[in-house]
């Protein structure tokens, strides 16, 4: 069977942007948030003043510092993964300026729960596929994923394996900035441990299904080998 060509570039959107919709779609649903951006969430949720996607650039800015050291090397092409959580932040805050994805507009409370069972899952799937791209093409994604991408290639750890050892430390840390700043739980619900048990195998899933189905190549080769690991 004739597979479909995806350039590289065109994956990168993809992944961004389906991200983003995803991310603001699961907060409407509000079983919790995904164990990844769950920090930012709460974050934004404690200052007020900033926004989702302004605080995924001051936790991802940390944690891009924490990657370049343990990488023990730092090239400046390493800025475009911080470059795409820019990109990534400015999208999910458009996203949520969407009626029905803005608590502030519709309070999660006035959907059904069908409807918030049915946000969840949908916006569940379009996290693995989104995340599926993002590791299809050669431009970094944002330092949440390029972290996982980057030092999975370095030691040689299976992407899937180390992707679920980096869940399940940021679903640590969820629990304990939430205790800490909200005396509770706050952005994490039995939402965010099911995305933390699936999100591994779903991403193995949909990059199985894009290998056999697609073809992602780059437009622009030069330029894919400046960014080579």
């Amino acid at each position: 069977m004739k597979k479909i060509k995806i350039s590289s570039e065109v994956a990168y959107l993809i992944g961004v942007l389906l991200l983003a919709f995803a991310v603001a779609m699961i907060t409407t649903a509000d079983f919790g948030v995904s164990m990844v951006v769950a920090p930012s969430y709460i974050l934004s949720l404690k200052l007020g003043f900033l926004t989702f996607g302004q605080c995924e650039y001051i936790v991802q800015g940390i944690l891009f510092i924490i990657m370049c050291i343990a990488a023990k090397k730092i090239k400046p092409i390493y800025l475009f993964s911080f470059f795409t959580c820019i990109f990534y932040g400015a999208a999910l805050d458009v996203f949520r300026l969407i009626p029905i994805f803005n608590p502030n507009v519709v309070p999660p409370e006035n959907y059904s729960l069908l409807v918030r069972i049915l946000l969840f899952a949908i916006a569940e799937i379009f996290i693995g596929i989104a995340l599926s791209f993002a590791f299809k093409t050669y431009l970094y994604p944002q330092t949440n994923d390029f972290f996982v991408k980057c030092l999975s290639f370095k030691y040689s750890v299976n992407l899937s394996t180390f992707k679920r050892i980096y869940d399940f430390s940021f679903l640590f840390l969820s629990v304990a900035m939430s205790l800490i700043l909200f005396k509770g739980f706050k952005g994490i619900g039995v939402g965010t441990i099911i995305l933390t048990v699936v999100n591994g195998p779903l991403i193995g899933f949909f990059t199985k299904l894009i290998d056999k189905y697609c073809e992602v190549t780059p437009l622009f080769k030069k330029l894919e080998k400046a960014f080579e690991l």
